[in-house]
């Protein structure tokens, strides 16, 4: 990792462990608590939900452990790119670099899309009639998700610490109401909506067998729905919700003494969205039966308060959303541009884009290219069909972060670690192991497109990345005076 030398492509180091934590409740705390926990209940596992959001903290908790001991050995931009470059070489490192870039890509679109949605929703609430969309060249485009990731673009521009403060008062607001949404449905939950707590399988006749889970295909079974099946399928989609950790891990070239605030930052913030996660789903699975929730065709949290009468929540609810995605977006354009950023400087990719401005310490030129194709995306294309896609690239690096902790134990036992993952190589290998069974559980055609995905990147690194790389041109410098000889 010889270009992290270059002073013209560094970092200043200026985030806290409460900036760490928040960047990581931020961007947690969102659309996975608004909406992804009804819409599992409602189409997978019924009030069971519960166990899949206990499943996947656990799965991410582990993962999160592994990230936090490199983070804290190798406190670098990059994320899991920077760790699996480290020590399982470059190929690897490019494979989960491309991987972080669909995750955070199609997130941060994902998100800034969504926000459009529910801010149109607010509008109407508040009996507001303002136009949305406007037409260029014959092209309808959505102005919500351009104009929140245009902000947000400027404000990483002008640089991380100020927009860690932006991202703080909003977490807190939207945790309080969070916290008031859990107090407020806590007076309707009825003890029978939990019964069934476990729904019993049953035949999913609306999938085909490319809508259904990859082990399930895999093994022959019948497509179905609810059951032990319906469970780790909402385990595998809830997992969206805890998407934020890996991307606190991009921002460790900024962080302050990073071998102590990085691990607390990392674990910290996952505790609390842990808990959040829990007590929600309870909340909206007690309020009201997971049929009912169904039956309304787009589950959410809202849907819970509106089917018990308390339609007075809505408007709450809405600005706690918009709120919540508000800072959702701008931690995943953080961590595309820094994963981008780490690639860049390594020359897998063009090394322009890894400048970072004199004035501002951050790399200007590739925020603002970040920020355009990402508004572009979320303003133009219906990206909120590949929900499932960030979920693949997001688990894939789980895999290979969690691997790479017992080869760096073994090929570098000589650094300084301010974490270190408990019972190691156990722990991490049952942590690459889960990550991979919740990759079993998402779909055929989930698969189908992140291995198109996969063939894309390879074919760019061996016409680019390859040749281009500062490994591989120092290679070639010191093997030019032996070739002389």
């Amino acid at each position: 990792m010889l270009a992290m030398q270059d002073p013209t492509r560094s970092l200043k180091r200026e985030l806290t462990a409460w900036d760490l934590a928040t960047l990581g409740v931020a961007v947690a705390v969102g659309a996975g608590i608004f909406s992804v926990g009804a819409t599992a209940a409602a189409n997978y596992a019924g009030p069971s939900v519960i166990l899949s959001f206990v499943i996947a903290a656990i799965v991410c908790g582990l993962a999160v452990m592994c990230y936090a001991e490199f983070a804290s050995t190798l406190p670098v931009s990059g994320s899991a790119y920077t760790y699996s470059y480290t020590t399982m070489g470059e190929l690897v490192a490019w494979i989960i670099g491309w991987d972080l870039i669909l995750e955070m890509l199609l997130a941060a679109s994902v998100i800034a899309k969504f926000w459009g949605v529910y801010l149109a929703d607010a509008f109407r609430l508040f009996n507001v009639e303002i136009p949305l969309t406007f037409h260029i060249g014959g092209i309808e485009a959505t102005w919500g998700p351009i104009l929140i990731v245009g902000i947000f673009t400027a404000l990483l521009v002008i640089g991380t610490k100020l927009s860690t403060r932006v991202t703080n008062i909003f977490t807190i607001l939207k945790v309080g109401i969070t916290l008031f949404v859990i107090v407020a449905g806590a007076g309707y939950i009825k003890l029978q909506n939990y019964t069934p707590f476990v729904p019993p399988s049953q035949p999913a006749e609306h999938k085909t067998a490319m809508e259904q889970p990859l082990f399930a295909f895999l093994s022959g079974l019948t497509p179905s729905t609810f059951g032990i099946v319906g469970i780790l399928s909402a385990a595998a989609l809830v997992f969206f919700a805890f998407i934020g950790f890996d991307v606190v891990a991009t921002t460790a070239e900024e962080a302050k003494d990073p071998q102590r605030t990085l691990p607390r930052g990392i674990l910290g913030g996952l505790a609390m969205v842990s808990v959040l996660y829990i007590l929600v789903t309870l909340v909206v699975t007690g309020m009201v039966s997971y049929k009912d929730l169904a039956a309304s065709g787009t589950p959410s949290l809202t849907t819970a308060f509106e089917l018990v009468g308390a339609t007075w929540a809505g408007k709450v609810i809405s600005v706690g959303i918009l709120i919540g995605l508000t800072t959702v977006v701008m931690v995943l354009l953080l961590g595309l541009t820094r994963v981008v950023f780490a690639m860049s400087r390594d020359g897998l990719l063009p090394r322009g884009l890894s400048r970072t401005s004199p004035r501002f310490h951050t790399p200007v030129r590739l925020q603002i290219i970040v920020g355009v194709i990402v508004a572009l995306i979320a303003g133009v294309a219906k990206v909120e069909l590949l929900e499932e896609m960030i979920n693949i690239g997001t688990l894939s690096a789980f895999v290979l972060v969690s691997f790479g902790i017992p080869i760096l134990r073994k090929s570098r036992p000589d650094l300084k670690r301010g974490f270190r993952v408990p019972w190691s190589p156990t722990l991490p290998i049952i942590s690459g192991v889960a990550c991979l069974w919740l990759m079993a559980n998402l779909t055929v055609t989930t698969w189908m497109r992140f291995l198109i995905w996969l063939g894309i990147g390879l074919v760019i690194w061996l016409s680019y990345g390859r040749r281009r790389s500062v490994v591989a041109a120092s290679n070639d410098e010191a093997s030019a005076p032996a070739l002389e000889k």
